[in-house]
């Protein structure tokens, strides 16, 4: 779970430091550098497990149709920098198996991971094979106990889900650490038990990090550090790859692109029977089905059941809907909003599915009046901090991000981080980069005193994204107005039930 992020000089993230908790929703307006967020934590991502240069590679390039390295460093005036950095804060795995089959258990699992990097120029063609990317820090410490209050400010039990999702032995000595400077430099491994480290001479010629080289269980927090960031995803579910019948033998677990939704159900099924020895199996299978069938029918009306047919003699798995009707509908005829809520609702149900998921833009394909039912859905995903990490809630956390009204009236006010571009001077040069800006009197606010809150000005568009007169947003307010009076909700506000913005939101008292 990524509890904070600091990153500087990698596209427009200039001085970003972020604190994230289960679930986040970030909205601004086109280019303002929300996918860039995203674009950030897929490099640290593919850099625990990959070549500094293949995660270069691996992120989006809005300039040219060729990835450079050279286009993830900001720029000032047209020129590139040379420097980027990043630090983040995260609960990672306390068990992680290495390469090896062995299991490992971490001495801490909440740590602070700090790499930085530069752009070298190098004529040399020998080490063009190592890029021209070089490594200038690495370094991976705890946290301390005695400061977890600080660092996981969000709202949450500090005896059932804090104690259960943390672990923490006392220790000074960091797991990684970077010595001297320039030739002389050198990044160390040390052991758990507090060892002075085995040096990786010649960190600027190193193609890769220190953490990604861990494949073993000789240094197991440092391997649960490495799972944790390799199991950082970015969500982009393809409705091609949503409509395709899997193999009998395919994998189960959902791709990134939304691959083997069949077979993840199917197993999903297959587990909850195979659970009961044998009593009542048919009967926990269809529970399965029946779970994603009510699901799913908050997002239609038109839902009977959910299986997925096994055809023995095509070897094919294949996902199917029934209308109350009676009629058939197999998933190549579902709709790509349908096939995407319902790739979310298995992912919901799978326990094995733990990490960090970034999803852009989840309202694609889903009517207005069905987002608040996406977002339920996306809410019930992340881990509930007021109980205990177990199989049935797993350490999971979602980040989002939109620019559509719908979406930020409906979430939690404390779950929004609104993004806009800003101008700065650096030594007398113009440049832009990306602030995030959170709500007042959330737990950001209480946490950062002095950070950035967001004006309701900047909130008008996403407050008011219609004519008064139009009739769709006068019934919506209405509602909204009336289900504050007649429920008395409690528990965290939503954006739009916020008392700090009620004189902005038309007819919201009629």
């Amino acid at each position: 779970m990524l509890t904070r992020l600091r990153v500087n000089g990698f596209k427009n993230l200039v001085d970003v430091d972020i604190r994230f908790g289960p679930f986040t929703c970030i909205a601004g307006a086109n280019a303002v550098g929300k996918s860039n967020l995203f674009d950030a934590i897929r490099f640290l991502s593919m850099s625990a497990n990959k070549t500094l240069m293949t995660a270069a590679l691996s992120v989006r390039n809005e300039t040219a149709r060729n990835a450079d390295a050279r286009s993830l460093f900001h720029r000032v005036a047209g020129k590139s920098t040379d420097i980027m950095s990043f630090e983040v804060e995260m609960i990672t795995p306390k068990e992680a198996v290495d390469d090896l089959g062995q299991q490992t258990v971490a001495t801490a699992n909440f740590l602070r991971y700090t790499l930085e990097l530069r752009y070298r120029e190098d004529s040399d063609r020998s080490q063009q094979m190592r890029g021209p990317i070089e490594i200038i820090r690495e370094q991976l410490v705890q946290i301390p106990k005695n400061q977890m209050g600080k660092h996981l400010p969000f709202e949450h039990n500090s005896r059932k889900w804090r104690e259960s999702a943390v672990h923490i032995k006392h220790r000074g000595a960091p797991y990684i650490s970077t010595e001297g400077e320039g030739l002389s430099r050198v990044i160390k491994l040390h052991q758990d038990g507090g060892s002075s480290g085995r040096a990786i001479k010649n960190p600027a010629t190193q193609p890769r990090t220190v953490l990604s080289t861990v494949n073993t269980a000789e240094s197991p927090t440092v391997l649960c550090a490495k799972r944790e960031m390799e199991s950082w995803s970015m969500l982009q579910l393809e409705p091609a790859a949503l409509r395709e019948p899997d193999g009998i033998n395919a994998p189960f677990h959902l791709a990134a692109n939304g691959a083997h939704l069949p077979s993840t159900l199917y197993h999903l099924a297959k587990e909850a029977g195979a659970n009961k020895e044998g009593k009542n199996e048919s009967l926990d299978e269809q529970a399965v089905y029946c779970q994603a069938a009510n699901r799913l029918g908050e997002l239609i009306d038109d839902v009977e059941a959910i299986d997925v047919d096994r055809d023995e003699k095509r070897e094919l798995l294949t996902l199917q809907v029934t209308g109350k009707d009676g009629t058939i509908y197999p998933a190549r005829s579902l709709s790509d909003g349908t096939l995407r809520f319902l790739a979310l609702t298995v992912l919901e149900m799978d326990p094995y599915a733990n990490g960090l998921v970034c999803l852009e833009e989840p309202e694609n394909g889903i009517h207005p009046k069905r987002i608040p039912a996406m977002l339920r859905l996306l809410q019930d995903i992340v881990t509930d901090t007021d109980e205990s990490i177990d199989e049935t809630n797993p350490l999971r956390q979602i980040i989002v991000n939109t620019h559509s009204p719908s979406v930020v009236l409906e979430i939690p006010d404390d779950a929004l981080l609104v993004a806009e571009v800003v101008e700065e001077l650096q030594s007398g040069r113009r440049y832009k980069k990306a602030k995030f800006e959170h709500l007042p009197n959330t737990w950001r606010q209480k946490v950062d005193p002095n950070g950035q809150t967001v004006s309701k000005g900047k909130l008008l568009a996403y407050l008011n994204p219609c004519s008064l007169h139009d009739q769709e947003m006068y019934s919506y307010y209405a509602r909204v107005g009336r289900d504050l009076v007649e429920s008395n909700r409690k528990g965290r506000p939503k954006v739009v039930e916020r008392d700090d913005l009620q004189m902005c939101l038309p007819h919201v008292a009629e």
